[in-house]
């Protein structure tokens, strides 16, 4: 059981012993209080006194007088209209962190109800370089991913690859015309100068246009030429995909839109079989009454075009209907743009009318997210109006964290040392500014901010770690092993319990809202109050060397745990 759930489970109680068999039924409102006035704070005096027209301080004196006396709170007082302020006592406090000392999952509760979800993330389309615009879809979605997988679900970490489709169509015809050899030898750079030629064309010349499109039908019908340079295409974008996903440490499974391909006749016909299909301008769509466009007239997902070719809306129809009824998940997580936020409405809408998707028994999400923005809150370009390469990105963040180590006095330290702390420090500056800012919001990119060893930066944390165990290695005294001899003896030390206590609750909401800033928020906090315990408790060489040790190790175990989470690395000394 979290903290948080705990308690509330108290102030439930509190209320069923007020009110049996009346607003009782309704769950406590418990939210974290200012610190200064406490740890807790219920408010269901406020509303409940609205229900049952009495004032609502009469109604939390009566919530007061029946918490339970085993409760672990040391002080509780009524403030203002009907606040109930909840403060929790020294000795729980010391209980419930040695605790969560001996559980391996550091307070992380393990779900009694494990659940099959595909988590999809970072889909970028073959023939195409991984931009910056990718960066918050793969970061976030193996946050998520990872998070989950902690509470006991089972993961699956798909790349919806944009394999299938017009492009291919456009790409192969332009390959063929021109009589290009395509070979495993082929470098992703080629391919990217070949797509924007054969886009150009394909803009201008509507011969080529007619052509492409011909070519599709052939890739999508098995034509052998057409096969073979599109897997050449396949092969030569994995590697360099392969390559930023290393660099991030990013663990996913492939699995592209054409992996749906033989399913498409399938979707059309059970969607016109139930009544969904309509026929418009030869094509065939589904109209859905809820979707209406600026003239007030139903938006069109198109399932089938005149030429009986298939499209981008066809193949997720697919996708969801395979994950549904082959694979059946539980939940399902697509992480993707917010501006893809209609499209899966309408997708999820459709299953919903088609009998697929069943919200009370799989729960589906599309997670959204804005936009990387430049220095100029523009959306990021390179110099030359180019979309920012990933790569680049990355390796500038490695080259300017290696310049700030050697600046910091690190010079000294062997090349291969520096270089591999460089590397992770570069890394998870882009990660932790990504994940640290809103996931709904579009946010800042900077090299200067982000690389900041003061203020909410991953170095900044990676600093409180890297202190934990500095301190634990130069420890004089075994930890405190004895749970009755654990105690906390200065308020810095009950706040630093309090925030490890709480790891377990964040983890908790975060599977729940899916927003990961909350827990980067939590970490920076938890690093914060660390650093206000050590500067105000003396660890080495006091008479409370023992306990504080523990409470050193406990956070710094927690703040491993919890970048792990985020998906950053941790390292021994900066």
């Amino acid at each position: 059981m979290t903290l948080d759930s705990l308690v509330g489970g108290f102030l439930d109680e509190a209320l069923q012993r007020a009110y049996p068999g009346g607003p009782s039924s309704q769950s406590a409102d418990v939210a974290l209080a200012p610190p200064e006035f406490g740890h807790y704070q219920c408010n269901s005096a406020l509303r409940l006194g609205k229900q049952l027209q009495l004032p609502p301080r009469e109604v939390a004196e009566l919530l007061v007088q029946n918490i339970s006396p085993t409760s672990p709170f040391a002080n509780v007082a009524i403030a203002g209209p009907g606040f109930i302020n909840l403060t929790l006592s020294s000795a729980f406090l010391a209980k419930a962190l040695f605790e969560q000392h001996l559980d391996p999952h550091l307070g992380i509760p393990t779900t009694q109800h494990p659940q099959k979800v595909i988590v999809e993330f970072s889909s970028p389309n073959v023939a195409k370089e991984l931009h910056v615009g990718h960066l918050r879809s793969t970061i976030i979605g193996d946050c998520l991913a990872r998070t989950l997988q902690a509470l006991g679900h089972t993961i699956v970490r798909l790349n919806h690859i944009g394999d299938w489709g017009t492009q291919f169509g456009m790409l192969i015809a332009y390959i063929e015309k021109h009589h290009i050899a395509v070979s495993s030898t082929t470098e992703l750079s080629e391919l990217m100068t070949w797509y924007r030629a054969a886009k150009e064309e394909f803009d201008h010349n509507p011969d080529f246009k007619q052509q492409a499109k011909q070519r599709v039908v052939h890739l999508q019908s098995g034509e052998a030429n057409a096969l073979r340079i599109w897997t050449h295409i396949c092969n030569i974008s994995r590697q360099g995909f392969q390559e930023i996903y290393d660099l991030l440490h990013i663990d996913i499974q492939e699995r592209g839109e054409s992996f749906y391909n033989s399913y498409l006749p399938q979707i059309v016909q059970e969607l016109e079989d139930k009544g969904l299909v309509t026929l418009s301008e030869g094509a065939k769509c589904v109209f859905l009454e809820e979707f209406k466009g600026r003239d007030q007239k139903p938006l069109p997902t198109i399932i089938q075009k005149s030429d009986g070719g298939y499209n981008y809306d066809t193949t997720e129809l697919a996708t969801l209907y395979h994950r549904l009824r082959v694979e059946k998940a539980d939940r399902i997580i697509i992480v993707t743009d917010i501006g893809q936020s209609l499209h899966f409405q309408m997708v999820f809408a459709i299953g919903i009318q088609a009998g697929w998707l069943q919200p009370n028994i799989t729960r589906v999400d599309h997670v959204p997210f804005g936009l990387v923005l430049g220095p100029d809150g523009k959306k990021f370009k390179t110099r030359s109006g180019e979309t920012e390469r990933l790569i680049d990105l990355i390796h500038g963040a490695v080259a300017k964290a290696l310049d700030i180590l050697q600046q910091r006095g690190s010079a000294d330290w062997p090349q291969e040392e520096l270089s591999k702390l460089a590397q992770t420090l570069g890394v998870n500056a882009i990660k932790y500014a990504d994940l640290a800012s809103s996931r709904t919001k579009d946010y800042l990119f900077s090299y200067d901010r982000m690389l900041q060893f003061e203020g909410n930066t991953a170095a900044f944390l990676l600093y409180a770690y890297v202190r934990t165990k500095s301190i634990l290695d130069k420890a004089t005294q075994p930890l405190q092993t004895d749970a009755k001899a654990f105690h906390l003896t200065h308020p810095s030390e009950e706040t630093l319990a309090f925030l490890l206590l709480r790891f377990g609750d964040v983890v908790v909401q975060l599977a729940e809202d899916l927003l990961p800033h909350k827990l980067a928020d939590y970490l920076y906090h938890l690093a914060e109050g660390f650093h206000q315990f050590f500067k105000d408790c003396r660890v080495h060489g006091s008479k409370e060397e023992a306990n504080r040790l523990l409470l050193c190790q406990l956070t710094s175990q927690v703040l491993q745990r919890g970048l792990d989470l985020l998906g950053l690395k941790t390292v021994p000394r900066m």
